[in-house]
């Protein structure tokens, strides 16, 4: 049993090392809340000690380890935990969004909030790398308490079993962490900035609302005057066709369009019959009438299936749908569309397509309509490949994780 014990113990090493350290033993077994590893935070900072910058809530950490944005408002009262630059923030609400911050100000952070600071013998960045992980996540998550809005447990999470090598080894590994990490930001930057980009254009290229020209033309057409206006139902037709067993299943959603339903991670229930569906035509626009307001809605990229709920819009000829699909996007588009959906209240809202035919839409010559579409469609093929690879860069970080940290089995006490 010894023998047994000792070559666990040896274990307790990550797989991979720095050479510097190769030789340094093994990393000494702690638990999050002990003494010489973290505090957590009870201290309260008063209401107007605080501003949009220094409040912190679950509403402005983003998932995924993402960061912060600024908070939209301040409470009307109460008081905060207080945070300091190195302080671990993680929103205690739904803990799988991975909404976990390291402070790098000081300020006040609400309830739902757990503030942990390392201290003064563990390195904060090694620290934060500690807790950054999918393994803390799904530790919290397996304590968590409550079905629709998980909590975690605090007592639990002071449980937490971790591994910790020498101040030495701890400063580079977090050097290392943080140059990736900045890589990851600046990835993000850029996907931020060309969505800003994007929207700024589609701001330009569309004309204002009671407007028939676009602030922004391409050359060639600047010519061509006035963009027209017709009725919806003048430039595309309902299509009610009866779903096909061969045909994929796709929805629309808010943010990708329309997309396969068995690439979602919601679950969504199917329809048994194929005919309880609707069949759509590669190149048809698709909108959820019930969320058309919102913006769901997307071109169709192969013929398919989709939910009776959805209306199937057929164009017509001298329509590019995807010049209409960037169109329904538009912020002042968007509140057209809510003045002729059918509800009383705003969560109830239908737009059907007798009404939606009523709408008038601007429509410039079709070859103006390409130019648009292509325009914004190759703007969204850059921001999906550097998407890819924000992907690639949090997957590598992830495995480095696994490989620069021992095993949690090894951890077992």
């Amino acid at each position: 049993m010894s023998k047994t014990m000792k070559i666990e113990r040896q274990a307790l090493v990550p797989r991979l090392r720095f050479p510097k350290f190769r030789g340094a033993g093994e990393w000494e077994i702690k638990r999050l809340g002990d003494k010489d590893v973290s505090d957590f935070v009870k201290n309260r900072t008063r209401l107007n000690e605080l501003n949009l910058d220094s409040y912190i809530s679950t509403e402005n950490i983003l998932p995924d380890f993402g960061g912060i944005k600024k908070a939209s408002k301040l409470p009307p009262s109460g008081s905060f935990t207080t945070y300091t630059p190195g302080d671990v923030l993680v929103a205690n609400i739904r803990p799988y969004l991975k909404k976990i911050w390291v402070a790098d100000r000081k300020g006040g952070a609400s309830n739902d909030v757990v503030v942990v600071r390392p201290k003064s013998g563990v390195n904060s960045s090694f620290f934060a790398s500690l807790l950054k992980s999918d393994a803390f996540i799904d530790y919290v998550m397996k304590g968590a308490k409550g079905v629709k809005m998980p909590r975690g447990d605090i007592s639990l999470m002071k449980e937490y079993i971790l591994a910790v090598p020498n101040t030495e080894e701890q400063q580079k590994i977090a050097n290392f962490f943080s140059s990736l990490d900045a890589l990851i930001a600046a990835q993000a930057n850029k996907i931020d900035a060309l969505k800003t980009h994007k929207k700024g254009l589609m701001q330009q290229l569309f004309p204002k609302e009671g407007e028939t020209v676009p602030r922004l033309r391409f050359p060639e057409f600047r010519e061509l005057g006035s963009w027209q206006y017709k009725n919806a139902g003048l430039l595309f037709s309902n299509r009610t066709e009866k779903g096909e067993d061969d045909l994929p299943l796709y929805s629309v959603t808010i943010n990708d369009g329309v997309t396969k339903r068995d690439s979602l991670e919601r679950k969504i229930d199917n329809i048994s019959q194929a005919s309880g569906n609707k069949k759509a035509l590669r190149y048809d626009l698709i909108y959820n009438m019930m969320r058309m307001w919102q913006g769901a809605s997307g071109v169709a990229s192969e013929d398919c299936m989709v939910s009776p709920a959805y209306v199937v819009l057929k164009p017509k000829l001298n329509v590019c749908p995807s010049f209409f699909g960037y169109l329904f996007k538009t912020h002042d588009f968007l509140n057209t569309l809510t003045a002729h959906s059918q509800g009383l209240t705003k969560d109830r809202l239908r737009l059907y397509f007798k009404d939606f035919a009523q709408i008038s839409l601007p429509i410039p010559h079709i070859d103006e309509q390409r130019m648009i579409a292509n325009c914004l469609s190759s703007l969204d093929a850059l921001i999906a490949i550097n998407s890819d690879k924000l992907d690639a860069l949090k997957s590598h970080n992830e495995g480095l994780m696994q490989q620069l940290f021992p095993r949690r089995e090894a951890m077992d006490v």
